[in-house]
């Protein structure tokens, strides 16, 4: 893999470090087998935790860079591999941010792997419009009293801790929203069902019903879980553009060998003026989506109050770019693109959902949009 990438002036060395090092510990752990998604799961995040990995998905602070590189290395090496990363990122994000020194305690063990978290935000009724949220949370004496519906949840199923939002009513729509720590033990949370999806991944639909916390649940403070749920989009939104990035490297390193070994007319491949001109493509995809998304990064971690407009375009570009890059991948790899088992057919199915999750591409097209039109 070209890994020039690395000396742009976004890193230092200590990012270079965890990026060879990660680059090791990744071929020779992944891929692992997907036969059972929800055990392949938990080996995957124990594994993460064993080896250190997961130390940077939350604590004192989250370094976005690092984020980046990790997602895109495991992406290219596996995208159940990533998305296991993630959601010990994105789970525990608003707990890193915002939580109460008791609510940090999860912290020890879901960066050690002994713990899997989810963010349960999207609902029936609301996945990007999330004032629609209608889900409610009710004092009663020293309790949370909450009521709703929540799917397409991350680790619905196999997570033991979620943060979930609902309406608390301190003003109408986004403004109305709290978080809260649900530990999945507690009385109320049920599973309804698993939800299964073209690139098998934990999905499921879960229903709160009179399902009690106690005040020491809330993340934040009461009314301010739209907030909580902005922040934590906007730190890791860079990273599913840096997932997508992981696959799309790969595509391309699967479509280099592919035209260099493939004979055609009594050629390589890669001797075809056509196929010169579609790697061209490919490459220059990449290392667009590469500038955007470290770009977001390092913006962030350069102490940038907010990065809502790099985050999204970084998002938007990464997410649409890999789609095309592997797309075109497999269409040099002809009939065998569309075998099960290629690397090629696993990533066209692994890259469609990020055009979709933590923002779909149409709404990052409105927060640039925005952002232009206002002048932020």
């Amino acid at each position: 893999m070209d890994r020039s990438f690395l000396d742009w002036p976004f890193f230092e060395d200590r990012h270079r470090e965890l990026a060879a090092g990660l680059e090791a510990w990744a071929s020779a752990n992944l891929p692992v087998d997907h036969g059972d998604v929800d055990a392949a799961c938990r080996g995957l995040v124990q594994a993460l935790g064993a080896g250190g990995w997961l130390k940077h998905s939350g604590g004192e602070a989250l370094d976005i860079r690092s984020l980046c590189l990790i997602r895109e290395t495991l992406a290219r090496h596996d995208g159940l591999a990533d998305f296991a990363f993630a959601m010990q990122g994105l789970g525990m994000g608003a707990v890193t941010l915002f939580g109460t020194p008791g609510q940090r305690q999860w912290l020890d063990r879901t960066r050690a792997g002994e713990a899997i978290s989810a963010f349960a935000l999207t609902e029936p009724g609301s996945g990007s419009d999330v004032a629609r949220t209608a889900t409610t949370a009710v004092r009663d004496g020293g309790d949370w009293v909450l009521n709703g519906e929540k799917t397409y949840i991350s680790n619905g199923g196999i997570a033991d801790l979620y943060v979930i939002f609902a309406r608390t009513g301190e003003a109408p729509g986004a403004k109305g929203l709290s978080a809260f720590l649900l530990p999945a033990d507690t009385p109320g949370l049920e599973v309804v069902g698993r939800i299964e999806v073209m690139a098998p991944h934990p999905l499921a639909h879960l229903r709160l019903t009179n399902l009690r916390l106690p005040e020491t649940a809330l993340i934040g403070t009461a009314g301010g879980g739209f907030r909580v749920a902005m922040t934590v989009l906007d730190h890791f939104r860079p990273t599913v553009g840096a997932a997508a990035l992981g696959f799309a490297r790969r595509a391309l390193d699967e479509a280099l060998a592919r035209v260099r070994e493939r004979q055609l007319f009594g050629a390589p491949m890669a001797e075809l003026q056509m196929v010169q001109g579609h790697i061209a493509e490919m490459a220059l995809k990449v290392d667009a989506a590469a500038l955007l998304v470290y770009r977001a990064a390092w913006a962030k971690d350069q102490g940038a109050p907010r990065i809502t407009r790099e985050a999204a375009m970084a998002k938007l570009y990464a997410t649409e770019a890999a789609q095309e890059v592997i797309d075109q991948a497999l269409q040099l790899f002809g009939g065998d693109g569309v075998r099960v088992g290629m690397a090629v057919e696993s990533l066209y199915r692994e890259i469609r959902a990020l055009r979709i999750y933590e923002g779909a591409s149409d709404v990052q097209r409105l927060v640039i949009a925005r952002s232009v039109l206002g002048g932020d």
